[in-house]
């Protein structure tokens, strides 16, 4: 991934899930000729969130994000599934850090049952 906008804002979301939970894991999967670097993936007792770069975007989606609360309404895609939501960022969009951090633990209570 070249260091533009989505390089720059896909190191600001790391460096919230790792704020917002400390022990958090981070791997990268679904490594492919077209995609090298594959994609970051979170965890901590369970999965979290994924981020994918996409050419006008990047995608984080949270892997239960259907039954977390979502008061700050971060979620934009992925809002017809069952299970999976996600938030869209394009270009100039403006990321609420408190609402995203605030996500990131509510997935993990999540996972914690």
């Amino acid at each position: 991934m070249s260091t533009d906008w989505r390089a720059q804002l896909v190191d600001r979301i790391r460096s919230l899930v790792v704020e917002a939970e400390p022990g958090v894991t981070e791997e990268a999967k679904w490594r492919k000729a077209s995609n090298p670097d594959g994609v970051p993936t979170f965890s901590l007792d369970g999965l979290i969130c994924t981020v994918e770069t996409y050419k006008d975007k990047v995608k984080v989606t949270f892997a239960r994000g259907a039954s977390l609360e979502d008061p700050a309404g971060m979620f934009n895609a992925s809002l017809e599934g069952g299970t999976r939501r996600a938030i869209d960022v394009l270009e100039g969009d403006v990321l609420d850090d408190d609402a995203f951090v605030e996500l990131v633990r509510e997935a993990v209570a999540a996972n914690r049952g």
